[in-house]
């Protein structure tokens, strides 16, 4: 690269990376999954991301109950179960009564489909 290829380069008008919908749910999912991954933190800090992981299924949940939502309707139906799923099992975890990992697997599980379907 030559001296003015660099500085065409350099001085380019910066293009803001576009992200499709699936892209930016699979990035809140991974950040959410990892904290609830994280290895010894508190209490506080594992509610909070329990708490934040609620809240992303309960919009997910809202979502694909919307009759204009165009996923099938088979798709639609199972990631409500999934949100209904995480609901309650987020409570059990808040009583002591379950650990984490059925919440991380869900996560990603959903994580993996996002990202293959986005690379297709």
């Amino acid at each position: 690269m030559n001296v003015i290829q660099q500085a065409r380069q350099a001085y380019a008008p910066a293009r803001p990376a576009v992200q499709t919908p699936r892209a930016i749910e699979a990035q809140l999912l991974t950040s959410i999954t990892a904290r609830l991954m994280q290895k010894a933190a508190s209490h506080s800090h594992y509610v909070r991301a329990v708490h934040e992981n609620r809240t992303l299924w309960t919009t997910l949940a809202i979502d694909v109950a919307d009759a204009e939502n165009r996923l099938p309707r088979t798709l639609r139906a199972q990631i409500f179960y999934l949100a209904e799923f995480t609901q309650i099992h987020s409570q059990k975890f808040l009583k002591g009564e379950a650990d984490l990992g059925p919440l991380v697997e869900v996560n990603t599980a959903i994580i993996r489909g996002l990202n293959s379907r986005e690379a297709n």
